[in-house]
């Protein structure tokens, strides 16, 4: 009989729809039933080959052998993948196996994974499409029930082809041109360097910022307080002389209430998440990292599958996702989400106007639950968070508007003018789904004298007695240091950053630097090149990461030509423009590139020098800070020797319980903290063990129980899951 073989991305992937298509009998990376083998690639199995590979003179990193331009591009067999490419390969060569489902994740990256091994392996039978947008039974069936024709993605492997082929022509390239020129390990690339200049360029602004002293003027009244402003409705004085004189001359003055201006507003919900925005408020609330809420949202999505596909562009839904909103609505229906969640159920139809919008969804619509019933107990700490910011999200589209009176009043004292602003709220709204404790503040007010306030009942005309006037100082701020979130916020509209209107569009409808299932991984390189380093929630750029930006060419360095790259990928997933040509392009970009970088006569500088020297090659070792701590690096890229001195650890010191770190190697390594505790690593684990029962011996138990199906009727269970949510 013959059989379709299912190639999923991940093992973990792979076993799921094993599971759902029946496949119980295990093989060599695999898994058959009567009808379907599924098997799966660790992520990429092949790659583009390396430099080496074309030339042998490539294999040696010399100015003198640039630019790389293999006339043809090849693949190879990434060698610890080896094993399970030829279980696949032997998988796709088998007599009774007549066709093949893509089943790896859908996107760009995902057709890539699939389309080289196939091609790899020699495949030349028919196959077919799994697209998908979450990991549920019910989506899985659903997804073997509509397979599309693999020829449908034929433009999306072509648009993840190029990419890859001008990732590898320009990026190494230049890379190389760099680290030779220079003498250093430096890198660059179409997106890293210009996302790496935006936090340099913002550095300098800092250092170069001169603070100005300025002056404002309040007014206290009975119950609140006003703000002078000029003719221009300017309430700064750069004049301190002049803002004392205006105190001194209104002491004592009753004021008269020109006028109270009452206006209803209202404000929309925000719209669904899409990857960006939930890593954008994700770092704003909880400090994680881009790399680590996509890491959740991957559990969420693949092990729990209790939320949609992560790697979005979308914040909307198209209206085939429509009827299955009562089904997602049902399975939050649990903990402090369920009263909201049966209210919004009792008014039907359901409020999706603010959800739904066929034009603005691509491949995925926006990240919101699943129908999986959710057990909340299940879940890690950044798994509850993550999913907490999702399911209220997910609520508050689905609300009606937040509408509030504004009320504005202007007085006149002697002759000058102030100005009071509140706000009476006369339907919560959306905002029922969020409370002040979790309330993200999209923006910081700059000045007080825009901030709302409660104000008491009054009318024009009136006049109120001052309680007193005074000069307030302030000083000009310096712009802020980009966190992870408003980093993100600045890839994905980096058209601030351009000066040019017509660039500025172009970067707008492209969607920004590199796409929202790339951008933490851009991060993660910037913190492993040693070019940026984090201080708190800040990111400051190292004297490696401001020099590199430096020596890169300045071409490189825009962020609108990387837009524009973008986009003309995209034209190519749509087949509005011919790989061969956006490639051919990129051949002839690497080499001016590189011609540049040779012209160049700048200089690079290591100024983190120590005098300890490198155990293999001899040369004095550099001391970086890296994302974990602090360590000793060569500079020999060839040696590529390194040791850890210090690492940012977990564990809490049992007497401030601030978190400690690891230093020293081997049997001498030891637990430091800043309030001056130490412990050997050896009696830290002692004491560990000596332990209770912690809370993943807890959940291990309650796993169990349930399998036994004891859990509905135990007390201890359930008094065990509420300990679990208290210790959270």
């Amino acid at each position: 009989m013959a059989k379709t073989l299912v190639l999923a991305e991940k093992p973990s992937v792979g076993r799921e729809l094993a599971r759902v298509l029946g496949c119980k009998k295990s093989g060599e990376g695999c898994l058959e039933g009567d009808r379907y083998i599924v098997t799966w690639a660790l992520g990429h199995l092949v790659e583009l080959a390396p430099p080496e590979d074309y030339d042998k003179a490539w294999a040696k990193w010399d100015l003198l052998t640039l630019p790389m331009l293999p006339e043809r591009m090849k693949t190879v067999v990434i060698p610890q993948s080896g094993r399970q490419f030829r279980a696949v390969q032997t998988l796709m060569r088998r007599g009774d196996v007549s066709d093949l489902v893509i089943a790896t994740d859908a996107g760009r990256e995902g057709e890539l994974v699939a389309r080289w091994i196939m091609e790899k392996a020699g495949w030349k039978k028919p196959a077919r499409r799994l697209w998908i947008s979450s990991q549920t039974d019910k989506a899985i069936q659903e997804g073997f029930a509509h397979l599309r024709p693999a020829a449908d993605y034929d433009n999306l492997y072509h648009s993840a082809r190029a990419r890859s082929v001008a990732d590898w022509v320009v990026g190494l390239n230049v890379t190389r041109a760099l680290t030779c020129k220079y003498n250093a390990q430096l890198s660059a690339g179409r997106v890293q360097t210009p996302t790496l200049a935006l936090i340099v360029d913002r550095e300098e602004e800092i250092r170069h910022f001169q603070p100005k002293e300025f002056y404002t003027i309040s007014a206290k009244l009975d119950g609140f307080t006003a703000t002078w402003r000029d003719q221009n409705g300017q309430a700064r004085i750069f004049d301190k002389e002049q803002a004392e004189a205006l105190v001194s001359k209104l002491a004592g003055k009753p004021a008269l209430l020109t006028e109270v201006k009452r206006t209803w507003k209202q404000t929309p919900p925000p719209a669904a998440y899409d990857l960006t925005e939930l890593q954008r408020d994700a770092n704003k609330k909880y400090a994680y990292s881009a790399k680590e809420t996509l890491s959740v949202m991957q559990n969420l999505y693949e092990v729990h599958k209790i939320l949609t596909y992560p790697r979005t562009d979308s914040r909307y839904i198209s209206d085939d996702v429509v009827p299955t909103l009562p089904e997602r609505l049902r399975s939050v229906m649990i903990d402090e989400y369920a009263p909201l969640a049966r209210q919004i159920m009792t008014h039907r139809p359901l409020q999706t106007r603010y959800l739904i919008n066929n034009a603005k969804v691509s491949d995925h619509h926006a990240i919101i639950p699943t129908e999986e019933q959710v057990d909340l107990w299940r879940l890690s700490g950044p798994e509850r968070n993550i999913f907490d910011l999702v399911a209220r999200r997910f609520l508050a589209v689905l609300l009606p508007p937040f509408e509030y009176e504004e009320v504005t009043l202007r007085l006149t004292i002697d002759g000058e003018s102030f100005h009071a602003r509140g706000r009476i709220v006369r339907e919560p709204g959306w905002k029922s789904a969020y409370d002040r404790t979790f309330a993200l503040e999209d923006e910081e007010e700059a000045d007080p004298e825009d901030r709302e306030q409660s104000l008491p009942d009054l009318r024009q005309g009136d006049k109120l007695p001052v309680l007193g006037t005074k000069v307030i100082v302030g000083k000009t701020a310096p712009p802020k240091r980009y966190t992870e979130a408003t980093l993100l916020t600045a890839m994905e509209h980096p058209a601030a950053q351009v000066s040019d209107k017509a660039q500025s569009r172009i970067l707008e409808e492209t969607g920004g630097l590199g796409t929202p299932a790339t951008r933490a991984d851009i991060i993660e390189k910037l913190f492993s090149a040693f070019y940026i380093e984090r201080r708190g929630k800040e990111l400051v750029p190292t004297s490696k990461g401001i020099q590199v930006v430096g020596l890169a060419p300045a071409d490189l360095r825009s962020a609108s030509l990387t837009a524009k790259w973008e986009k003309r990928l995209g034209d190519i997933a749509q087949g509005k423009e011919r790989e061969d040509a956006f490639v051919e392009e990129m051949r002839g970009y690497a080499s001016h590139l590189v011609s540049e970088v040779k012209a160049s006569d700048a200089t690079y500088t290591h100024d983190n020098v120590t005098r300890e020297k490198c155990p293999d090659c001899g040369k004095f070792l550099l001391s970086v800070k890296g994302k974990r701590g602090k360590l000793l690096v060569c500079p020999d890229r060839e040696c590529g020797y390194r040791r850890s001195v210090t690492q940012t650890t977990n564990a809490r010191c049992p007497n401030c319980h601030k978190k400690m770190e690891l230093r020293g190697e081997g049997d001498k390594q030891l637990f430091a903290c800043v309030c001056g505790y130490r412990e050997r690593l050896s009696d830290f684990k002692k004491r560990r063990e000596s332990k209770s029962a912690g809370k993943g011996d807890v959940r291990r138990y309650l796993q169990q129980q349930e399998r036994n199906q004891d859990t509905g009727n135990s007390a201890m269970a359930e008094q065990l899951k509420k300990w679990l949510e208290q210790n959270k």
